[in-house]
């Protein structure tokens, strides 16, 4: 990659996709692609994840829209896994996907033999830590590698220069495993349900104290905290902050992780990290962070944020204690209609919100507005005081015009 194209290049923003609804309202706020998951194979089991037929549907929708869609089969594959294979590519070849998200080479063989058009991503499960390990893997027939979390700048920057003939991707935002590169034994071992194989209970993120074998019963905090200690912890990366340096050393896709976070959550960091594309774009020289994109990003329920190991390895901070999370907004509910005549749309409640709330409603592009709730009626044209029953459809009259898909959120607490 030559500089001209590096100062040129745009990167695709590449979001996450739990289920058809979030796939839809990622790149309704601007993602370029989704990855997601379907049934089996991937490593986020407790998400909804894809049936067969709704995978074609949603791939479908999304290349309607000129999006692309990446399906991960990156699980840890045993013998007995092979089993259900054949019909899995076969579901995958009648879904069309764009590319296939894979870690075992035994799988990554059969995506490449069988379905020749989809692109071989190489999950970060794969730990390409190296350029000689990114040259193996494209004579094997990967098209892109995502790379170890565990890098700093330097190193992604020398990686993709020493081998400019393959495409990189790299997490901007999201959880952080505390092992390497996601590559967990502690939820196998002490529940039963492997990480690796798409069943994490995030044992990392409990409370632990230690027990001296001769003391027992004396359970020790490892930091003084009195809820106990986490000491397995990461905070959340956040790399809004550095996104020019990741575009001008070529990375290809920027990743944003959480296939099991809210809607809230994919719309406000997919926005976020959208506008900060596009302004890089417009003006690369003069190219800012601006501070609504942090605060934006500090609305969303998160751990804490860190830059990890852009600047080499963590500090002492980018580990959380206590394990808090910071919640400054909830999701109160989903535009599903608007009647431009009257001014009401119909909304789909998500949390429970009332009479003489402010709320935000937020969609694509920043023309975000607040309002607080004056009246609402039910299904029934009946007057309400209050949203409280799950996914009930309320009716509420809009200070602006909003469109389907956009988002009312709400202060927490």
């Amino acid at each position: 990659m030559n500089i001209h194209r590096k100062e040129l290049f745009k990167p695709e923003l590449l979001a996450p996709a739990g289920n058809a609804e979030k796939l839809r309202i990622a790149i309704n706020y601007g993602a370029d692609a989704v990855y997601l998951s379907g049934q089996d194979y991937g490593l986020r089991s407790a998400a909804d994840n894809f049936s067969p037929g709704e995978m074609q549907e949603s791939i479908r929708w999304a290349h309607n829209r000129g999006k692309k869609v990446y399906v991960a089969a990156n699980a840890s594959i045993h013998e007995k896994d092979l089993k259900n294979m054949p019909d899995f590519i076969e579901n995958l070849k009648k879904a069309s996907p764009d590319g296939v998200i894979v870690s075992d080479p035994g799988i990554l063989e059969l995506i490449k033999n069988n379905i020749p058009k989809a692109k071989i991503i190489l999950s970060t499960q794969a730990n390409t830590t190296n350029s000689e390990s990114a040259r193996f893997w494209k004579a094997a027939g990967v098209d892109r590698i995502i790379l170890a979390r565990e890098l700093s700048f330097e190193e992604v920057k020398r990686i993709i220069e020493n081998v400019p003939e393959i495409e990189f991707e790299v997490f901007v935002h999201g959880s952080m495993c505390i092992s390497y590169s996601g590559r967990c034994l502690l939820s196998s071992y002490m529940t039963g349900r492997s990480a690796n194989r798409g069943g994490c209970t995030q044992s990392c993120r409990w409370s632990y104290r230690l027990l001296e074998e001769e003391r027992p019963g004396e359970y020790m905090p490892v930091y003084e905290d009195n809820r106990g200690s986490y000491i397995m912890s990461s905070k959340d990366l956040c790399l809004i902050g550095r996104i020019k340096e990741l575009i001008q050393c070529g990375v290809q896709s920027f990743k944003i992780e959480g296939r099991m976070k809210s809607v809230l959550y994919l719309a406000t960091t997919v926005s976020v990290y959208r506008d900060a594309i596009d302004t890089w774009a417009q003006d690369t020289r003069g190219f800012e962070v601006k501070k609504e994109w942090e605060e934006e990003l500090g609305k969303v329920r998160h751990r804490g944020y860190t830059e990890a190991f852009f600047d080499n390895r963590p500090s002492y901070d980018g580990q959380l204690y206590e394990n808090e999370w910071n919640t400054e907004y909830v999701l109160a509910g989903i535009v599903k209609d608007y009647d431009e005549k009257t001014g009401v749309a119909v909304i789909e409640q998500r949390n429970k919100f009332s009479v003489g709330d402010k709320i935000e409603v937020i969609g694509p592009g920043r023309d975000w507005f607040s309002q607080v709730v004056e009246k609402m009626t039910d299904d029934k044209n009946n007057v309400i005081d209050s949203a409280r029953h799950a996914r009930q459809e309320v009716r509420l009259s809009m200070e602006r015009p909003v469109n389907a898909m956009d988002i009312l959120r709400k202060p927490a607490g």
